[in-house]
C-alpha cells in the first residue's frame, strides 16, 4: 500500500499530545522489531525517541511489557495513569492480571480487575471467578461453578487460570450445577482427541495425580497399553482404557472400533463407551469413510457427546448415502447445547431434516420458523434459508446516510486514528488489534450499528478495506452492502475476469475471502498479494498464461497478482468442469484434495461443502460462494441464487477429460 503522507500527517495532528515535532515512524518500527526479539535493552534505549509520537502508547507498552515480570507495581500503575482510556492501558492490564493470577496475588488482582474493560480473556475470567469463590465461598453466585466448567472445557490448551479454578471448585456441593469428577474426565477425553497431552495431564492431576504415569503410557503407545490390560474394573481403569481407545482412534479408527466392539465395549460405562464411538465416528468422517454414520449409530445417548462430536455426526449423516440420514441429523442437532443449536449451519440442516422426514403440520411449521430465523443475505446458510423459503438473494436497501456528527465522531476517535496510522506505516497486526478493541471492547457491548457504520466508512475512505469490511459485518440491524462487499480495482478485476471467461463476482468473492483487498497481504504459509498466490503456483501459472519475465517480487503488484490469481482460478475451474465449490476448494487446498473429496455418492454441494475434512477449507468454500452470490447481485442488479452456483458434487464423469495433474 502506498502511504499517503497527507493522511498520516492529519492523524498525527489529531493524536499529538506534545508541542514538538512528530518523531519518525522508523523509531516505532524498530521498537516493534525489538519487542518481537525480546530485546529489552534496545526498547529502553529507543523509548525516549518515541515520546511525542502519535503511537507513543504502543512504544511504551512494548517497553514495559517486555520486562513486566520484573516491573514494580508503581511502574505499572504509572503506565495505567499515563495512558488511561487507551487500548494499550487495557492490554497491559490484561497482561498484568494474568501475571498476578500466576503469582496467586489475589489481593492485588481483586483491586485491579474491576478496571479491566476488555473482558475477553478466558484465563483472566477464570482467575476472577476463583478470586470471587475464595472470598465468598458458599455465598458465591450459584452459576459460578457452571461458568468455570464451560470456560475450562472450552480451552484447548492447559492454561493455568481455568485449570486452577477448576481444581478449587470441583466437587463443591453448594452449587446446583457443580463441577464434577466426570467433567474432569470429559476434559481429559477432549484433550486426548485434540492431541493436547498437557491439558489431559492437567485434568488428571486434579482428580488422580497418581494416574499420570498411566497417561504417559497411553500417550506413548495406546495399542501396547491396551494389550497389557486385562480388565477395566475400576473407574480409573475404565477411563484410562477409554483414553487409550481415543488415542488409537485418531490414527486408526478401524482398529479402535474393533477393540471397542470385541473387547472393551462391555467393560466401559455408557458415557465412556458413547464418547469413544463418537470419536471413532468423527475420525472416520474426517477420512470420508462410509462407515462413519454406522459408528455414530452405535452411540447410545447423543447427550453424552460434545457439540463438536455431534456436528461430525451431522456431517457423517449428510454423506451417509444417496439420501442424507435425516433422522440422525435431527437427533444430533437436538442433543447439542443451546449455543450449538443456534449455529446457522445446524439451524438450516435441522429445518431441512424436519421437511424431509414424514411430518405433521406442526413439524413443517417449525422448519419454516427455523428458516425464517436465519434467512438473509449475510452468509452461506442464511442465503440457503432464503432460497428454501422461495426467495432469492438480493442487495438490501442501504441504511440512512451517515450524519456529519456521526462521521465526525469516527474521525476524531483516538483509537481509530491510532489504529489506521499503525496499519498505514506497517504495524498492521497492532493496528488491527487496537481497531477491534475500539469498535468491540472499549465499552460493554461495543459500538452500536450507526457507530460501526461510521467507523467502517472511516476505514473505507482510507482504503483500509479489511477494517471497512469486518467492521460493517458486525452490524446487526443495518446492512451496508457497499461497505461489506466493496469493489476496489473494479476496472482491473472485471476486465481481466471477462478476458478469460470468469465471472467477476466469483473473482471478487474469492479476493474478499483471501485478502480482504490488502495488496501486500502475506499468509502464514507464504501466499502473497490480493489473490494470495503461493510462489511455486505463481511461477507455474505465469508460464501457462504466457507472463514472460515474471519474478516473485511482482506478486505484490496489483495487476500481476490479479493476472496470475485469475489465471490459476480459471485453470482449476475448467479442470473441475465449471464447479465453483470444487474450484474454490482447489484454490485453497490444492486440486488433489477435492479430487478425492468428491468421490462417493453424488450429493448437493451444500452438503458436500459441510463435509469437507479441513476446517479452513470448509469455511473458505462456504464464504467464497456466499460472497460470490452477493457480488453477483450487486454487479448485475438482479436477484441471485446460491443454490444454482453450488449445483451437485460427485465423482468425475467418466466421459469427462482426465484431470490435469500438473496443476499445483
Amino acid at each position: 500500500m502506498t502511504v499517503s503522507r497527507t493522511i498520516l500527517a492529519s492523524f498525527a495532528l489529531l493524536l499529538a499530545t506534545a508541542a514538538f515535532a512528530q518523531p519518525k515512524d522508523d523509531v516505532l518500527l524498530e521498537m516493534r522489531d525489538a519487542f518481537r526479539q525480546g530485546n529489552k535493552a534496545r526498547l529502553a534505549q529507543l523509548l525516549p525517541a518515541a515520546r511525542g509520537h502519535a503511537l507513543e502508547p504502543w512504544a511504551a507498552y512494548w517497553e514495559l511489557r517486555a520486562r513486566l515480570d520484573t516491573a514494580t507495581p508503581a511502574e505499572v500503575q504509572d503506565f495505567f495513569n499515563r495512558y488511561a482510556g487507551t487500548y494499550q492501558e487495557d492490554r497491559l492490564r490484561n497482561d498484568w492480571l494474568q501475571l498476578l493470577g500466576q503469582r496467586r496475588d489475589w489481593t492485588t488482582f481483586a483491586q485491579e480487575h474491576p478496571r479491566y474493560r476488555m473482558n475477553d480473556d478466558r484465563e483472566v475470567r477464570c482467575y476472577a471467578l476463583l478470586v470471587q469463590y475464595l472470598r465468598e465461598g458458599p455465598q458465591s453466585p450459584p452459576t459460578l461453578a457452571e461458568e468455570v466448567r464451560k470456560l475450562w472445557l472450552s480451552l484447548r490448551e492447559a492454561e493455568d487460570g481455568c485449570t486452577h479454578a477448576a481444581s478449587r471448585v470441583i466437587g463443591d456441593r453448594h452449587f446446583p450445577h457443580r463441577l464434577t469428577v466426570g467433567d474432569a474426565w470429559r476434559k481429559a477425553r477432549q484433550a486426548m482427541e485434540a492431541n493436547r497431552p498437557r491439558a489431559a495431564a492437567g485434568a488428571l492431576e486434579i482428580i488422580n495425580p497418581d494416574a499420570l504415569p498411566l497417561l504417559a503410557e497411553v500417550n506413548a503407545n495406546p495399542s501396547k497399553f491396551l494389550a497389557a490390560k486385562g480388565l477395566a474394573g475400576s473407574r480409573l481403569r475404565r477411563e484410562m482404557v477409554g483414553l487409550a481407545l481415543i488415542k488409537l482412534a485418531t490414527s486408526d479408527p478401524e482398529a479402535a472400533a474393533s477393540q471397542l466392539e470385541h473387547r472393551w465395549g462391555g467393560q466401559l460405562g455408557p458415557e465412556e463407551r458413547d464418547w469413544v464411538w463418537g470419536v471413532i465416528g468423527k475420525q472416520a468422517a474426517l477420512r470420508l469413510q462410509p462407515e462413519a454414520a454406522g459408528y455414530f449409530a452405535r452411540v447410545g445417548r447423543d447427550s453424552h457427546l460434545s457439540d463438536d462430536l455431534l456436528a461430525w455426526k451431522v456431517r457423517a449423516a449428510l454423506r451417509g448415502g444417496r439420501t442424507p440420514g435425516w433422522q440422525a441429523i435431527l437427533e444430533a442437532v437436538n442433543a447439542m447445547s443451546e449455543e450449538g443449536r443456534q449455529d446457522p449451519a445446524w439451524v438450516y440442516w435441522k429445518a431441512r431434516a424436519l421437511l424431509a422426514t414424514p411430518a405433521a403440520e406442526s413439524q413443517k411449521a417449525e422448519a419454516q420458523r427455523l428458516l425464517q430465523s436465519i434467512a438473509s443475505p449475510r452468509g452461506f446458510y442464511e442465503q440457503l434459508a432464503l432460497e428454501e423459503l422461495g426467495q432469492k438473494v438480493t442487495v438490501p436497501p442501504r441504511p440512512a446516510p451517515l450524519t456529519e456528527a456521526e462521521k465526525e465522531a469516527a474521525r476524531l476517535n483516538p483509537g481509530l486514528n491510532r489504529a489506521i496510522y499503525a496499519i498505514l506505516i506497517g504495524l498492521r497486526p497492532d493496528g488491527v488489534r487496537e481497531w477491534n478493541y475500539t469498535t468491540n471492547l472499549h465499552r460493554p457491548g461495543g459500538m452500536g450499528d450507526r457507530e460501526l457504520l461510521a467507523a467502517a466508512q472511516f476505514a473505507c475512505d482510507r482504503e483500509v478495506w479489511d477494517r471497512c469490511i469486518n467492521t460493517s459485518d458486525r452490524t446487526r440491524g443495518e446492512f451496508d452492502a457497499e461497505q461489506r462487499f466493496p469493489t476496489p480495482f473494479r476496472d482491473a478485476v472485471v476486465r481481466r475476469a471477462r478476458e478469460i471467461g470468469l465471472d467477476p463476482a466469483y473473482v471478487y468473492g474469492l479476493i474478499r475471502q483471501e485478502s480482504r483487498f490488502i495488496m501486500d497481504a502475506r499468509s502464514h504459509v507464504g501466499a502473497s498479494g490480493l489473490m494470495q498466490v503461493m510462489p511455486a503456483t505463481a511461477r507455474w501459472t505465469a508460464k501457462r498464461i504466457g507472463l514472460n519475465g515474471f519474478t516473485i517480487d511482482q506478486l505484490n503488484d496489483r495487476d500481476t497478482n490479479i493476472a496470475i490469481g485469475t489465471g490459476y482460478l480459471k485453470l482449476v475451474l475448467d479442470d473441475f468442469t465449471g464447479s465453483m465449490p470444487l474450484a474454490a476448494a482447489a484454490y485453497n487446498a490444492g486440486p488433489g484434495r477435492p479430487r478425492n473429496w468428491r468421490n462417493g455418492p453424488p450429493m448437493e454441494a451444500a452438503a458436500w461443502a459441510e463435509t469437507i475434512p479441513f476446517n479452513e477449507t470448509r469455511d473458505y468454500v462456504k464464504k467464497v460462494l456466499a460472497n460470490t452470490t452477493v457480488y453477483a447481485a450487486m454487479l448485475t442488479g438482479q436477484p441471485q441464487s446460491l443454490k444454482a452456483r453450488l449445483g451437485t458434487v460427485g465423482p468425475r464423469d467418466t466421459a469427462a477429460p482426465e484431470p490435469n495433474r500438473d496443476i499445483p
